[in-house]
Order: C-alpha cells, then structure tokens, then sequence
C-alpha cells in the first residue's frame, strides 16, 4: 500500500523517530491535533507498513559487545541457491546483526557485533567461514562511529 504523505504524517513520523516512546497526549500536542485523530493517523502510518516497528537502541559497550564490523562476503556462485544457502545460515547467527545484499566487490554487507576481538575471530572462523559456499570475507572493523542515526529524511 503506497500511502500519500501529508505534512502531519511527515512530522508525526519525525517525532516518532526520535523519541518512539512519546505519549499519543504528547504526540498529539506537538501535532496539533487532538488525542484521537492523532492515533487514529499513527494507527494508519502502522498498518500501511511505513512504521515497521519500534525498537529500542542499546548502547554496545554498555551491555559487553564492543567491537562492531562490517564484513564483505563474497560467494563462491551468484546464484539463486548459493543466495539462499547463505542467507538461511546468516540468519542463524544472531550476531549478524545487518545484511544488505550488495552491488560492487562483494556479494554481500554484513554488520558484525561481539564481545572482543577474540570472540569476533572464533565468531567468524566457526560460523560465518564455514558457510559452505561463502569464497571469501573481508572485515573491517569499526575504530569509532561519528554517526549512527536511525532518523530517515522524509520526502515532500
């Protein structure tokens, strides 16, 4: 469903975005409409699939998984079953934490957390190597983040 954006819905989900937890009397406030309509409109933006769900952000230190990776993997065939192969095995590593299939020299991007180095290497010599039909990783281990934000521009 391609639902017509107007500026309420813009700005509810410019709010949203960054403060997910905001009370629909709050929301509502910030919105300028009443209680009701306001939900009713968040309801909308839900069930149309713009908002996909709400999630809260950890911070990795804090909670023991400080190192963080992006990694290329290359396949050893671009092909549909290679595809699913490695994408059903990515999914059972849950410190796989993103995966975007990819243009360029890699098949694939993954975003890797662990707990240190150490766990990162037996992480990616006991799972992610031993997909049988991944050819070859590249990682890059991430020194410091500048930017991480999950707030996406919406267009007019």
């Amino acid at each position: 469903m391609n639902l017509k954006l107007d500026k309420i819905d813009r700005k509810i989900l410019d709010i949203l975005q960054s403060n997910a937890k905001i009370t629909n009397a709050q929301l509502s406030k910030e919105i300028g409409l009443s209680p009701a309509p306001t939900l009713e409109r968040v309801k909308k933006l839900e069930n149309s699939g713009i908002i996909k769900s709400y999630h809260a952000k950890l911070d990795t230190d804090k909670i023991g998984m400080g190192v963080s990776t992006f990694v290329y993997a290359t396949l050893k065939g671009h092909n549909k079953s290679n595809i699913e192969i490695f994408m059903e095995a990515i999914n059972k590593i849950e410190e796989v934490i993103e995966c975007h299939h990819v243009t360029g020299s890699g098949d694939f991007v993954l975003k890797v957390i662990a707990k240190d180095i150490a766990s990162y290497q037996q992480l990616m010599l006991e799972k992610v190597s031993d997909i049988s039909v991944v050819d070859n990783l590249q990682s890059m281990v991430i020194l410091s983040t500048f930017k991480d934000s999950k707030v996406m521009p919406i267009p007019e």
